[in-house]
């Protein structure tokens, strides 16, 4: 197979999106956990201090106040500081969001969490059968301490999304989970397909044509449904499936968090209870540790990060035509066979010697920004500016368009309200041409 090299320019953008494992501690014993995590009343010494996460996120606001930043664990609940941590955070510009099993959250920490600028929370959910949930998680009436994660989640008005890791012993529960979705209150569906690491390592993967499978379908959920958000996550094949049936979806032309492709290293990172730093969570090598260096020191310079900016991907991945919208998961190969670079063994595409499908170049992006678009996006919260403007650009090219328009906004802020339960107003509430309220976009 051939050489793909990616040459770029590393300009060391600021992550989009950055993940805390603040503790290995834990409330359940999932089969499938990365991080291995241990029980709950295990040793919390080493754990990264208050202070310490507090000047992490400092540091991560310095890049970028447009950051994304997911506590998780372990079970990130069993931190007594997550209220103050995410009041932090808030506080920066940053956007705090939880990944939780839902089990300690009452009403009581969800309206602290709310209070103290908690964005939202991902709840994980892997079978609508309570039994094989629990089996999968570790622990009897765990399914049950989920749904009433929902339900508090309903009553404390904390936007709320599932996090559905697919298996070959699950695969056919994703359209019932969707619908499950919908009709729960959730606004987002993350489907996470697993790397084998941690304790995962123990776990029967989903096979080659079952991946294929679920993401035809996924790919398709996402293209057509209006009343949520489906994304896959570890799952960079996404965008090749997105091409082939739509070239024309803005998602298959743009860079971002939520076009799919493989964030790690160039767009994403993950920081350990410890405090070392790697390239996703499903990558064990540490690129440095915030004890020992600042993170932006680490974020721009670690040669994994640089690497993975810039990949020279080997295999079917180099040789694929989709090679720049998708590169396969860097992770696999590494964790399998010790090469970062190497062809992800999950895909089942078979490159057909076509010429390199190049993404959308913004670098000389000439569309124009009318005085009343540029005011809808200045009222939104600066942590999904970024999201929001890549979205209204794609829509305009998508259109052969020139210029993002007021009409243009409310529009996707309609559509927002649409898939959010309507907490984004369509218009501005004062005058026509005032942007919206800073729910917007949220």
């Amino acid at each position: 197979m051939g050489e793909m090299n990616t040459d770029t320019t590393d300009t060391a953008d600021p992550p989009f999106l950055v993940a805390l494992n603040l503790t290995r501690r834990c409330n359940l014993n999932c089969a499938h956990c990365y991080l291995d995590a241990d029980s709950r009343n295990s040793d919390a010494s080493g754990e990264l201090s208050t202070a310490e996460v507090c000047g992490l996120l400092d540091d991560i606001a310095a890049l970028s106040d447009e950051t994304m930043v997911v506590f998780t664990g372990g079970e990130p609940l069993l931190r007594g500081d997550l209220v103050e941590l995410v009041g932090h955070a808030t506080g920066l510009g940053l956007m705090a969001v939880l990944g939780s099993n839902g089990l300690g959250l009452n009403d009581r920490r969800a309206a602290d969490l709310k209070a103290a600028g908690l964005q939202g929370v991902g709840i994980s959910l892997d079978s609508l059968d309570p039994g094989a949930h629990d089996e999968f998680r570790g622990l009897p009436g765990s399914w049950a301490k989920a749904m009433a994660a929902f339900d508090t989640c309903r009553r404390t008005d904390l936007r709320f999304q599932i996090h559905f890791s697919v298996t070959d012993d699950n695969a056919h529960e994703l359209e019932d989970m969707i619908t499950f979705a919908k009709d729960v209150g959730a606004f987002v569906v993350n489907v996470f397909f697993l790397v084998c690491t941690g304790r995962g390592e123990k776990v029967t993967n989903i096979s080659a044509q079952t991946y294929e499978q679920v993401m035809r379908r996924l790919t398709a959920a996402a293209r057509n449904e209006t009343e949520i958000m489906i994304r896959a996550k570890c799952a960079p094949h996404f965008k090749r499936m997105a091409w082939q049936l739509d070239p024309d979806w803005p998602i298959t032309a743009a860079h971002g968090y939520e076009a799919g492709g493989c964030l790690a290293g160039s767009r994403y990172c993950r920081v350990t209870p410890t405090g070392g730093v790697t390239a996703c969570p499903y990558i064990e090598d540490e690129a440095g540790s915030i004890r020992q260096q600042s993170f932006a020191q680490i974020w721009r310079d670690a040669p994994q990060f640089q690497a993975l900016r810039a990949p020279k991907l080997t295999g079917r991945c180099g040789a694929c035509e989709f090679s720049k919208l998708c590169g396969g998961c860097r992770a696999r190969p590494l964790a399998r066979d010790g090469d970062l670079m190497g062809e992800d063994f999950l895909c089942a595409y078979e490159p057909q010697g076509e010429a390199t499908i190049e993404p959308l170049d913004t670098s000389a992006d000439t569309l124009h920004w009318t005085p009343e678009a540029e005011a809808w996006l200045e009222r939104i919260p600066s942590f999904v500016r970024r999201f929001v403007r890549q979205r209204a650009e794609a829509e305009v090219r998508s259109n052969h368009g020139d210029a993002v328009t007021g009409e243009i906004m409310a529009e996707l802020a309609a559509s927002a309200k649409q898939r959010m339960g309507g907490n984004i107003p369509n218009r501005p509430a004062s005058t026509e041409t005032d942007p919206p309220s800073k729910e917007a976009g949220q």
